[in-house]
């Protein structure tokens, strides 16, 4: 797709890395919306991407993020791509975590971003893209993030499943799995503390990475043992 004059809704844009990834589209002429549940944040966010419009939404609803897709299309006048880059992390060992905390996390890492997805497919255009951040637990699940390792995979066989469904639309389904990176989500988890991590990658070499992706059809955007992010034009 042609990043350039895209109209684009990153969900998420108010976090580090959504943020990076807004400033990386509209460096390179991207149109964006930007989504996010703190109203104060939304509105210092716009400001930087020269008065982008916002929409809210709660993860916890997923009607809410279903009218932002909304919102976000009437305000842009359609939409090119939806990008999903928020999420939340609990650790602990399996027992130890709650079962109302692990449903917040599927509900926060898997049903939210499908209902985002869910309503951009149904009024997507041939050519257009839906972008999911993930993350490489979904591959390789970790010990002490049962629960949060479970909502990536979970999510990752969403996306390999729609992606086959929307290529008869005309619609491309990129995956972002990376590493861990320095963005301090660690530090923010709903329950435990995370346990050591090797140092973090650059958010910005991400972010560029997932440009070139989406500028390239990509399906699937993952990390190499060393860190760097390697697109593949078809996912595995």
């Amino acid at each position: 797709m042609e990043i350039n004059g895209a109209r684009v809704l990153v969900a998420g844009a108010t976090g580090v890395l959504g943020g990076a990834l807004t400033a990386e589209l509209v460096d390179r002429g991207a149109r964006p919306a930007l989504a996010g549940r703190d109203r104060a944040r939304l509105a210092r966010a716009a400001e930087v991407c020269k008065d982008a419009p916002t929409v809210l939404f709660d993860a916890y609803a997923p009607e809410s993020c279903a009218r932002a897709v909304a919102r976000a299309a009437d305000a842009l006048g359609g939409l090119d791509a939806v990008v999903t880059v928020f999420g939340t992390v609990a650790f602990g060992g399996a027992t130890a975590v709650g079962d109302e905390v692990a449903e917040h996390v599927m509900a926060v890492n898997v049903l939210a971003p499908a209902a985002f997805f869910r309503a951009a497919l149904a009024t997507m255009e041939p050519g257009s893209m839906i972008v999911a951040f993930t993350g490489v637990v979904a591959e390789r699940p970790q010990a002490g993030m049962a629960d949060y390792s479970a909502s990536k995979a979970a999510l990752t066989a969403w996306l390999a499943a729609v992606r086959r469904e929307a290529r008869t639309a005309g619609i491309r389904v990129l995956e972002v799995r990376p590493g861990h990176l320095d963005t301090g989500f660690a530090d923010r988890a709903v329950v435990g503390t995370a346990p050591p991590l090797p140092a973090g990658g650059d958010p910005r070499d991400v972010v560029r990475a997932v440009a070139e992706a989406m500028a390239a059809d990509a399906e699937l955007l993952r990390t190499a043992p060393d860190g760097t992010p390697v697109v593949e034009r078809r996912a595995r």
